[in-house]
């Protein structure tokens, strides 16, 4: 409890509600200063060209640790995997990755890996940009003959948006035949929410 200017008393802010606050303030504090110097600022949620009025992707590549995706390595991916690359990648598309060619270098050697994405459920259908990553990665699925695991957060969208419990958890289940009908291998593929598989009866009693 804190005490109000008038000497009552006010229930704390969340949590949660904290947190946005603060990370709303550093990004707007980060977009202030690099908009000044007319630098370009990329974030998930804001997209804000340089002096140029241009995005410098080879400048993204190297502020986030990223090496560029060249013909070479789409060559070289065709040629461990017998499949003809994905048109995200003969594009351009995906024009930077981290640790890719370290990935191919493993599987050339024999060694075993696997996928790893998934979903935060917070609407009724995935729209296209959602899928864009799901479709790629049912394509490294074919190509590379590896397992899959798609974890759904459902827990998180209920402790971090205002959500109640029981409809994040029905919304991981909408979204779960969104991401099934993608066509992944159902014997190399493990879909999983949080809320389901963490020791339920406790974890959601613990969540509640």
């Amino acid at each position: 409890l804190t005490a109000s200017s008038q000497g009552s008393k006010q229930r704390r802010q969340p949590m949660s509600e904290q947190v946005k606050e603060v990370t709303a303030g550093v990004e707007r504090v980060g977009m202030a200063d690099a908009s000044a110097a007319g630098e370009q600022v990329v974030t998930p949620w804001d997209v804000e060209a340089g002096a140029d009025g241009k995005i410098d992707y080879a400048k993204l590549i190297d502020a986030f640790g990223c090496s560029p995706i060249d013909a070479a390595l789409v060559a070289r991916i065709e040629r461990v995997t017998g499949c003809k690359a994905h048109p995200f990648l003969r594009r351009g598309m995906f024009f930077a990755h981290r640790e890719l060619d370290q990935i191919v270098t493993a599987y050339e050697a024999g060694e075993k890996f696997y996928l790893y994405t998934g979903r935060g459920p917070s609407s009724e259908a995935l729209h296209l940009g959602h899928l864009v990553p799901f479709h790629f990665t049912k394509w490294l699925q074919e190509a590379f003959k590896v397992p899959l695991v798609i974890q759904l957060t459902d827990d998180e969208k209920f402790l971090w948006k205002s959500m109640e419990l029981d409809e994040a958890r029905r919304l991981s289940r909408e979204n779960a035949k969104d991401i099934i009908a993608c066509g992944f291998a159902p014997r190399r593929t493990f879909i999983f929410s949080d809320c389901n598989y963490m020791c339920t009866p406790f974890y959601v009693n613990m969540l509640k």
